[in-house]
């Protein structure tokens, strides 16, 4: 990333935190409002200072001059309108409250924040549009699932470096012969049991068209098309081997469905939140402006009413050659809003010859970006583990 390219993801973010502190001063009629971190910020080794049991940050926020501003007790330092001040995190979930002023003056402000006690650098990968190798497995009738030749492919990443996959699944096909889930036989059912810690299957659409199936929803509908795919992975698949989705197809989902979603287990929702022009964002869960420019900015934010982190896609692997991947990853180790955790994102139909898009360089692909991620310290996980990935049972405290 250039320099004015970065300063301009910056500011763009910056200003989704005034627009989203100026409305909540607005609606509440405080003098004073907290600038950063922002309402759903989730922060991590990165963004403060590791002290005995929490994680010191700087809050920053306006008042006006000349008003005493605490924090959460902590005397702020001002200057002008701005302030500052020290705090510790020492839960997952904190409040911050600032505080202005004396007496019947008194205005405050607050913003809930999650500290991610456990994070260490880790990248996970899905990929998306998942029904061929199905089809594939259910024709052939294998021996094992991973005679079939996209599954091995998968097999031999995971043998290699460690990588953990998460398959997004359509019930039915578009595209060639007709097939759906419920076709599938069961046979297989013990070996999806035996790898389920690393290949995992989720729900992505009910087919591949049309696009932008969920964009306007029905909580009903999106989850009696979930459910549909749930059952019918835990029939051939096992308990173990399903996991609740992260990616919806086209990513838009209405966001009077996001709770049925979270309702079925879901914990994270993740796009590629791209800005189309002043206060126009796509592919970005039908998030609002205002914190959508917060999760381009800092890759992840949480929804407090759902419970759902929404996360940004940092590439998708089948849209750059094998001699672009590096250039476009290695940026993101520079940027300690970026740098923590990296979000692959591809999709199956790429892999299989009779596909009208094939790319026969599939597994280059894969294996170059897997490889930069691996040689630099990042850890394969899955996002519905933990905070997106990270756990006590997997941190290291040396990474921190």
């Amino acid at each position: 990333m250039r320099r004015r390219e970065f300063l301009q993801t910056t500011a763009a973010g910056m200003a989704g935190a005034m627009i989203g502190s100026k409305q909540l001063m607005a609606e509440t009629g405080s003098n004073v409002l907290i600038t950063d971190p922002a309402e759903g910020r989730i922060l991590d080794r990165r963004h403060g200072r590791a002290v005995d049991g929490g994680l010191e940050i700087t809050v920053h926020g306006e008042a006006p001059a000349g008003w005493p501003v605490s924090v959460n007790g902590v005397p702020a330092k001002r200057e002008g309108a701005g302030f500052t001040a020290k705090i510790v995190l020492r839960e997952k979930e904190n409040r911050i409250v600032a505080v202005a002023g004396q007496g019947s003056e008194k205005n405050e402000a607050a913003a809930r924040v999650l500290w991610d006690r456990y994070s260490f650098p880790r990248y996970r990968i899905v990929i998306d549009d998942n029904i061929f190798f199905a089809r594939d497995i259910a024709d052939k009738r294998y021996r094992s699932l991973f005679e079939c030749p996209y599954l091995a492919m998968l097999q031999k990443f995971h043998q290699e470096y460690g990588t953990r996959f998460v398959l997004n699944m359509f019930y039915k096909t578009c595209y060639g012969a007709e097939f759906n889930l419920s076709q599938f036989p069961d046979r297989y059912k013990s070996e999806w049991e035996a790898n389920a810690d690393w290949l995992k299957l989720a729900f992505h659409a009910d087919k591949e068209f049309p696009n932008r199936p969920y964009q306007k929803t029905t909580p009903e509908r999106l989850g009696a098309d979930v459910d549909r795919v749930a059952e019918q992975v835990i029939r051939f698949a096992g308990e173990a081997t399903y996991t609740p989705p992260t990616v919806i197809h086209w990513t838009m989902v209405d966001p009077s469905a996001w709770q049925a979603l979270a309702d079925r287990g879901s914990k994270v929702l993740s796009g590629y939140f791209l800005k189309k022009g002043a206060g126009q964002w796509d592919i970005n869960c039908c998030v609002d402006p205002a914190r959508s420019a917060l999760v381009d900015r800092y890759d992840a934010l949480v929804d407090f009413k759902t419970g759902l982190i929404f996360s940004k896609t940092d590439i998708v692997i089948n849209s750059y050659s094998p001699e672009k991947i590096v250039p476009t990853l290695a940026p993101l180790v520079k940027n300690p809003n970026r740098s923590e955790i990296v979000d692959f994102l591809t999709h199956e139909q790429y892999f299989w010859p009779f596909y009208r898009n094939h790319q026969p360089d599939t597994a280059e692909r894969f294996d170059t970006a897997l490889r930069w991620v691996t040689e630099n310290g990042y850890r394969p996980i899955h996002f519905q583990e933990g905070l997106l990935g990270a756990t006590e049972a997997n941190f290291t405290p040396k990474e921190s």
